[in-house]
């Protein structure tokens, strides 16, 4: 197991200034980082890549599909067009920035409904570009962890069971799943069949809590879903993800509209432990 966090509770923008917080991950027992990529030049993460390095911490992506007008599942194909090409700039990125994975929900845009569930048409369209960016990530060492989202932020893909599908629709080796326990806890009625139906697709196991505190706090049984991890030969990723209301960008995406921890010392220690103990004793 490799324990990760996610940066997006420090800023949807990692900069030089992030830096010394970062830097603190490593002592407190975290393997790696998972850095968003929203924006920027490809340059800039080969940068921060570099630097990353110097720390001894590896890294993943997270990636949105950020506007209607870029959806890779369109039925326009100028649209679609926009949607295939910002998902080969945020590999690009993810390349530069050394990445293991690619995740995130980059199958269609956050709170874009249509009224219905994807139709056959859109999940053709996602499969085939899902596909050709697999194959290109396989090239570069890498796989895609792509990631279902709870009912309220998509139509597209919300549960395991839609996931499973959609990967042997996809059917390629590097094609994989994100599964994440914020969304899993609205979606899925048994988590724990949930992960066994999905399986050896899992790229990357998001550790979030209900509320998207400090995981151990809130109700989800997070030891039973790693006794099921460890069942299954899991051995990726362990990735926590936590949202605070300091970032109103962030806040505004994922509707947390309150402090969810007293401070980043406390959130990055308490979590650390609190995910490492938990798997120790699955």
């Amino acid at each position: 197991m490799k324990l990760g966090i996610n940066l997006l509770c420090l800023t949807d923008f990692v900069e030089e200034r992030h830096l010394d917080n970062i830097g603190r991950l490593r002592d407190l027992g975290y393997d790696g980082v998972e850095v968003p990529v929203l924006s920027g030049k490809v340059s800039h993460y080969e940068r921060l890549g570099r630097e990353l390095d110097g720390l001894g911490l590896g890294r993943s992506t997270t990636s949105i599909v950020p506007t209607p007008e870029a959806n890779p599942v369109s039925c326009d194909a100028e649209v679609r067009a926009r949607g295939l090409s910002h998902l080969d700039w945020a590999l690009d990125c993810a390349i530069a920035l050394g990445a293991e994975s690619m995740g995130g929900p980059f199958h269609a845009p956050i709170g874009f409904f249509t009224g219905r569930g994807a139709n056959e048409d859109e999940l053709k369209y996602g499969a085939d570009a899902h596909h050709a960016l697999a194959e290109r990530a396989a090239a570069n060492g890498m796989h895609l962890s792509l990631e279902p989202l709870n009912r309220f932020e998509t139509y597209f893909l919300n549960t395991m069971e839609q996931a499973r599908a959609y990967v042997d629709r996809v059917a390629h080796p590097a094609f994989k799943i994100m599964y994440d326990t914020f969304h899993a806890n609205v979606e899925e009625r048994r988590p724990e069949a949930a992960i066994r139906l999905i399986g050896q697709d899992i790229g990357v196991f998001h550790v979030s809590e209900n509320d998207r505190g400090i995981p151990g706090r809130g109700h989800i049984e997070f030891g039973a879903m790693f006794t099921v991890l460890k069942e299954i030969g899991y051995d990726g990723w362990l990735t926590l993800e936590a949202f605070g209301a300091g970032l109103p960008a962030i806040a505004t995406a994922t509707r947390v509209w309150r402090p969810l921890f007293p401070d980043f010392d406390t959130l990055f220690s308490e979590s650390a432990t609190f995910i490492r103990k938990t798997w120790a004793a699955a």
